[in-house]
């Protein structure tokens, strides 16, 4: 579905993102982890055509979108969530989300045609789809709910999941992750998840790519990544155990 091809990014004499390719497969959930500078949100900003590259290829089902703006990106099938959840605070949960199926499609849906899609979107996160629930109060795990149902609104074939569990406690990132999961599978979604606690990724993602100063440093299954030792060494240091626990338990209950 997606292949990204030596893409580099210069911010003055600064190479944020070196020479980075990986593919991602339809109906993948791949993790994009890294430790804090290893370049993950510059790779995924210029997937999401927030920043262009400064060399390299981004190639979405046969598309070469590398370069293109967000707006275009979007309407080609590619959805995102962001670290800090921004919803129109004077609107209902129903009309941020009405918004963004209104705005982020190829072929711009009716008003009707929009809410609807909107309340399917709330739905799937387990938000209120009354015209009535307001964003007043709502907690961080709501706004991530609501951010979440803002880029699936938009029809996605690719969502890119900006570190989703950011201020939430171990129940709601465990919901997190479940919910991430269950798009995935009902929605048919490939997904790109971006995140540094490690340990609750590891239980939902098919794959992962491990950056470090901007360079791959290990691509691979979760089991794998999480015994090499170039990860061990600069990304999971004293957590390499609770991780590596946290896969294997995955593991045995899968069987």
């Amino acid at each position: 579905m997606l292949s990204v091809r030596g893409i580099t990014k210069v911010f003055g004499g600064f190479k944020a993102v070196d020479r980075v390719s990986f593919d991602v497969g339809e109906g993948e959930i791949l993790g994009l982890i890294g430790p804090n500078g290893s370049g993950k949100s510059t790779t995924f900003n210029l997937i999401a055509g927030a920043l262009p590259p400064s060399s390299g290829s981004i190639n979405f089902l046969g598309r070469e979108i590398a370069g293109s703006p967000a707006s275009h990106v979007a309407r080609f099938g590619i959805g995102r969530t962001y670290q800090i959840p921004r919803p129109f605070k004077k609107l209902s949960l129903l009309e941020n989300v009405a918004l963004a199926a209104y705005y982020g499609q190829t072929e711009r849906p009716s008003r009707e045609k929009a809410y609807a899609q909107a309340q399917e979107a709330l739905g799937l996160v387990s938000l209120p789809a009354s015209e009535h629930a307001r964003i007043d109060g709502m907690g961080a795990a709501g706004l991530k709910k609501l951010e979440l149902a803002r880029a699936l609104a938009t029809q996605p074939k690719l969502l890119l999941a900006d570190e989703s569990l950011g201020g939430l406690d171990e129940s709601e990132m465990d919901q997190a992750a479940d919910m991430l999961a269950m798009i995935r599978d009902k929605r048919g979604v490939t997904i790109i998840w971006v995140e540094h606690i490690m340990g609750v990724l590891m239980r939902v993602v098919d794959r992962c790519v491990v950056l470090d100063h901007g360079e791959v440093i290990a691509e691979g299954k979760p089991q794998a990544v999480v015994h090499d030792p170039r990860v061990i060494e600069v990304y999971l240091g004293t957590d390499a155990g609770e991780v590596q626990n946290s896969i294997a338990l995955r593991q045995g209950a899968a069987t």
